[in-house]
């Protein structure tokens, strides 16, 4: 281990790990002082921010946090790492990082700043992200250019997609069609039309694909239906011939996190595989779909890395990221505000979380994407959701997920009504994707403006898509 001092003010701070001094160089947040490894005071905060950025980027290539004998993750990170990527960075340090980043967004070089996604590491993007402003997020995040496609094309600029998700909590298939209705007449869906299953029965998970699959189909909607069970559920429907268009699952950045999910690295693979045998894209091939969240692998005692050291929640949401980019996406979100005020404690907390998770799954190839949200016992709000909806547009931000009156009824949270993401596309002339808004115009769905624009009830597709709910 490596102990790295910085004076400051006239007191010299001792950092005793590459984790540690990540863990102190990290903004404020509930969970990392939960974990014991939060900075002490703003002091100590500042010092650590210095002394991470003269650390060498290379350092993270020969330094792990996690590691690598004990860690899949941190194998599959090193294991394929681009050195030629990396080439145009390699010689900077965190410090030096931040600079080239910040011109390369001034200069609008987006080429410059999406071909270092396979040459850096998790960990490396943690570090420079824990040394910019929200500013500097939004700045870099805007000019980070990641596009996927199945169905519908995602991540290209001027764009906003949305995650259409229809949950009801027993599942009953007319619930849950009069919100995919509410949904698709606002404009929402282009993304994916997304079901959390109120249980994880393989034969409903099947049903529920039926009933999404023979929406999309008898309107050819351009867009892509998920089932968000446990990935073996979704081998298992994959099994009985079920209309699989997205694979998803939770993961975490450790090995210990991703088995307390549940699944490893192994099991992902076998899972992509069935979808991508399929066939079911027509602009694209991208068949996963992941969630992650800051405080997940906390939650799980599954944060310690070397020498049982705590590592800090944003380092190892990061790593989350390495283990979803190596399964090529069409989606990955994270479910900033969600797991509670344990891990993000307030409006703050979770503006800033939600800025950096967008940045670094950008940063690292990823078409990324925000469940802006939170529970109702965390010191959160509808202007703080609005707040954070507005920057991650400003940002770039591939898709946020909506639901029928931003309160999901069968997982009790609040999230993005269909109406804040319209408000979000006008406010910051965002459209959605170019297939979706295609069929939007087929459908008599845009005014002339091309907005999405209010109906009468006996409009042809308010008419048409009511049969579909019957």
């Amino acid at each position: 281990m490596t102990i790295r001092r910085q004076t400051l003010g006239g007191h010299t701070f001792e950092f005793a790990s590459l984790s540690d001094l990540l863990a102190k160089a990290t903004p404020a947040r509930s969970g990392d002082v939960l974990a014991g490894v939060a900075a002490e005071s703003q002091a100590q905060r500042v010092a650590a921010q210095y002394a991470l950025a003269d650390v060498p980027l290379a350092t993270f290539l020969t330094e792990q946090v996690v590691g690598y004998d004990e860690d899949d993750v941190t194998r599959l990170i090193l294991d394929t790492h681009d050195p030629a990527a990396f080439a145009p960075v390699a010689s900077l340090t965190v410090g030096g990082f931040r600079e080239w980043l910040l011109a390369r967004a001034a200069e609008r070089d987006e080429a410059a700043i999406s071909g270092l996604a396979r040459g850096l590491t998790p960990e490396m993007v943690a570090a420079v992200s824990k040394l910019m402003r929200n500013a500097d997020l939004v700045a870099v995040a805007r000019r980070t250019r990641v596009v996927t496609g199945l169905r519908s094309t995602i991540g290209l600029p001027g764009r906003l997609a949305s995650r259409l998700q229809p949950n009801h909590p027993t599942d009953d298939p007319v619930g849950v069609t009069a919100s995919v209705l509410d949904g698709l007449l606002h404009g929402s869906g282009d993304a994916v039309i997304g079901i959390n299953p109120a249980t994880d029965s393989p034969a409903q998970t099947v049903a529920l694909l039926e009933l999404l699959d023979a929406v999309i189909s008898r309107y050819e909607i351009p867009t892509q239906s998920c089932v968000l069970a446990h990935v073996t559920t979704t081998l298992r429907a994959l099994e009985a011939g079920a209309p699989v268009d997205l694979v998803f699952q939770s993961v975490s950045g450790t090995q210990a996190g991703n088995k307390g999910f549940g699944v490893t690295l192994d099991l992902l693979a076998e899972a992509q595989a069935g979808a991508l045998e399929l066939g079911r894209g027509t602009v694209g091939r991208n068949v996963t779909y992941f969630e992650t969240g800051q405080g997940s692998a906390l939650s799980a005692d599954a944060h310690h890395g070397v020498d049982g050291r705590a590592v800090d929640q944003q380092t190892l949401e990061c790593r989350a990221y390495g283990v979803a980019r190596h399964f090529d996406p069409l989606l990955v979100n994270t479910v900033v505000g969600f797991i509670g005020p344990e891990y993000l404690y307030d409006g703050k907390q979770v503006v800033r979380a939600g800025l950096e998770d967008h940045f670094c799954g950008k940063l690292l190839g990823l078409p990324m994407g925000v469940d802006v949200c939170y529970t109702n016992h965390t010191d959160v709000d509808g202007d703080d959701t609005d707040t954070l909806t507005l920057l991650l547009g400003a940002a770039g931000c591939s898709f946020v997920i909506a639901v029928p009156g931003s309160d999901d009824v069968m997982l009790h949270y609040q999230s993005l009504s269909f109406q804040d993401v319209l408000a979000a596309r006008s406010v910051l002339d965002l459209r959605p994707a170019p297939e979706f808004e295609a069929w939007l115009a087929r459908m008599d769905l845009l005014g002339d403006d091309g907005r999405v624009r209010e109906l009468a009830a006996d409009a042809p597709a308010v008419r048409a898509l009511l049969a579909a709910a019957r």
